[in-house]
């Protein structure tokens, strides 16, 4: 079996913990940030763990990280 490629745009926005959870950051904390309230935005500079109906999908793409 050939080794599996990496997906180098996904291996930049996700990473895993060192229990095995894949990590990301959170969206809609890039422009437009007038509107949004100190609250939301602090609360967006947070990461968090990714949905469990997407890990599978994304462990795919980060094999060996």
């Amino acid at each position: 079996m050939p080794k599996i490629k990496t997906n180098r745009g996904a291996a930049k926005r996700f990473s895993k913990t060192g229990t095995g959870k894949i990590v990301r950051h959170k969206a809609f904390a890039s422009h437009i940030l007038t509107k949004k309230t100190t609250k939301r935005k602090r609360n967006l500079r947070k990461s968090t763990l990714v949905d469990p109906t997407n890990v599978r999908q994304v462990a795919r793409l980060i094999p060996y990280s």
